[in-house]
């Protein structure tokens, strides 16, 4: 992962930092906060949503006080700024205050982008992007994650931490942050991750639906009854279904001669699950997979309508498409 920003990168310029990925727009803020303190220890911090702002309250955040001329004022929902204050924001922004780090936080989405288009153009601004990560993007950010703590992981692993952990991005860097510690100087591979988290609900209930789809009667109900004795939720199971439904219809369905790489993209799934995906392939024609889809939505609506015993239902499901495979 790169450095964070330097006084130089931050101090006398604006920060626009964009982006629906709440965790990600936060670590840019506080990694211009940390420039700052860095620079200057006693530094002040000033923050105000945008709703309040005005020159004259943007004029009072930025100046010097008592104790210290270095600042760092972060506007957030810049989304919300008022038509009013438009100009005088503007007016600022194309010479900000020597001693001053501005950062300008938009949540994404349409509103208010035409303050955006207006704040790129001014040479004093620095953007930082932070668009919303792909699921099969995923094992990539945890990889990350762990090299910034020092250490490695293989792509197994962090695709199992993925499925254990979920999409959660502030989530998945507390995971990698713990598991770099425990496993100090260590790499850390598929073993170390499901040494922590292989009781995780989620990840017993795709290890249910890769049996099923791979025709693997026996080892589904014992996975089954496994993650039921440990507290999965039934709806987590028919969830892990419906997506490794989607997932082989969607490789059955890409574009051949396709790299792994372009493909893991197309069909939305971490390159290492290709495998997977091509091993249970090989069992299934489209009219199955079709059947199999109406299966799985059949009994997740089974379960959400309570269902008298959403075991014998997820039992049901995991015969049925075991049977549909073999079927073919």
């Amino acid at each position: 992962m790169a450095s964070g920003p330097q006084a130089a990168d931050v101090l006398g310029r604006v920060t626009l930092v964009t982006g629906k990925e709440e965790f990600l727009n936060e670590r840019t803020v506080v990694a211009v906060r940390a420039a700052v303190r860095a620079h200057d220890a006693e530094a002040e911090l000033a923050e105000t949503a945008a709703s309040e702002l005005s020159l004259a309250t943007l004029g009072e955040l930025a100046a010097p006080s008592l104790f210290s001329s270095i600042r760092c004022v972060v506007v957030r929902s810049l989304e919300n700024l008022p038509e009013e204050s438009v100009e005088g924001l503007l007016g600022y922004a194309a010479a900000p205050a020597d001693e001053v780090a501005l950062v300008l936080v938009h949540g994404g989405g349409p509103k208010g982008s035409g303050v955006l288009t207006k704040l790129r153009k001014l040479a004093t601004v620095t953007e930082s992007k932070s668009g919303e990560l792909r699921p099969s993007e995923l094992p990539a950010f945890v990889a990350s994650e762990v090299r910034s703590h020092g250490s490695s992981i293989d792509q197994e692993g962090a695709a199992f931490l993925v499925q254990a952990v979920g999409q959660d991005l502030r989530s998945l860097s507390a995971a990698a942050h713990q598991l770099t510690n425990d496993f100090a100087g260590a790499p850390i591979d598929l073993e170390k991750v499901q040494k922590y988290y292989g009781g995780r609900a989620e990840a017993k209930s795709f290890a249910v639906a890769d049996a099923a789809f791979s025709g693997r009667r026996q080892a589904a109900l014992e996975e089954l009854r496994w993650a039921l004795e440990g507290g999965t939720a039934a709806v987590l199971v028919t969830s892990a279904f419906a997506g490794s439904a989607r997932g082989l219809a969607r490789f059955k369905s890409a574009p051949g001669r396709m790299r792994d790489a372009d493909l893991a993209r197309e069909v939305g799934v971490p390159p290492w699950k290709l495998r997977t995906l091509r091993d249970q392939a090989r069992g299934w024609s489209d009219a199955g997979i079709a059947r199999a889809i109406r299966a799985v939505a059949q009994a997740d609506a089974d379960i959400k309508g309570a269902a008298t015993d959403a075991s014998y239902t997820l039992e049901r499901l995991v015969l049925t498409v075991t049977g549909l495979r073999e079927g073919r």
